[in-house]
């Protein structure tokens, strides 16, 4: 489903979002294709959702968002420095 859509059939509400067809223009992701993976009443809910399953699959291009969001603008950050091991 593209956005649009979503917004329709989930008004109000906290998605947990996944990017089936997605691309990189510049710093910007562009999400073509979403799945939605569940609906949350509230933010942190989302997010423990969202944790949950990034633990069990990190490979996911997870999301979540606010179906108020009219556009979803996706701002890519590169992550510079060195990691340590534990």
């Amino acid at each position: 489903m593209q956005w649009e859509e979503i917004r329709t059939h989930y008004p109000q509400q906290w998605l947990l979002v996944e990017a089936i067809k997605a691309h990189s223009t510049g710093s910007t992701r562009i999400l073509e294709q979403l799945a939605v993976m569940g609906t949350f009443p509230d933010s942190v809910t989302a997010m423990k959702s969202y944790a949950q399953l990034h633990r069990e699959a990190p490979g996911r291009e997870l999301y979540v968002f606010h179906t108020s969001r009219e556009t979803l603008d996706i701002t890519e950050r590169q992550w510079l420095g060195i990691r340590g091991s534990r």
